[in-house]
């Protein structure tokens, strides 16, 4: 990988973890644990536009693993992972066929599958069905959470300069 794209896939990885710190420290949008914006799957979003899955995925697997070293536990590194991996995965999926155009709607899946990889990951963890009675609040939070992502990143996407 030349020198000038692994500075800047740094980058990427620092301000994800940066934007992930900021968030933590927002008081929770509901009373409903999981129920977060997901600002960091802006930096997502612009990596899979701007350089390829491959290069998403690092970021992701980098800012999720070091936020996990910095701020979580060991627990919260499976749900990052279960979730992340998921939004990932759907979202390149999506992009290639809806492109930049409908970058809210690569959004709302991402935010949507976010939710269902970790809420899949809390029921294999807790072996209780009791968790899928959030699944209806997530499910919903996670696509408004990916619209608004999506949104942010088209509009970030414009203002920055080609690579």
């Amino acid at each position: 990988m030349p020198t000038r794209k692994l500075t800047q896939l740094a980058l990427y990885t620092a301000l994800s973890l940066a934007i992930f710190a900021l968030e933590s420290v927002i008081p929770p949008l509901a009373p409903i644990p999981g129920i977060k914006l997901g600002l960091a799957n802006i930096i997502t979003l612009v990596l899979l536009e701007r350089y390829s899955p491959r290069d998403a995925f690092l970021v992701l697997l980098c800012r999720i693993l070091l936020s996990a070293l910095l701020f979580g536990q060991a627990l919260s590194l499976l749900y990052s992972l279960a979730g992340g991996l998921a939004a990932l995965l759907v979202q390149m999926c999506l992009r290639k066929r809806l492109g930049r155009r409908h970058l809210c709607l690569v959004g709302a899946f991402g935010g949507l599958f976010h939710n269902l990889g970790q809420l899949l990951a809390a029921l294999l963890v807790t072996g209780t069905l009791g968790v899928l009675a959030y699944l209806p609040h997530l499910v919903l939070a996670g696509i408004l959470a990916g619209l608004f992502t999506g949104l942010c990143a088209s509009f970030l996407l414009q203002k920055l300069p080609p690579v």
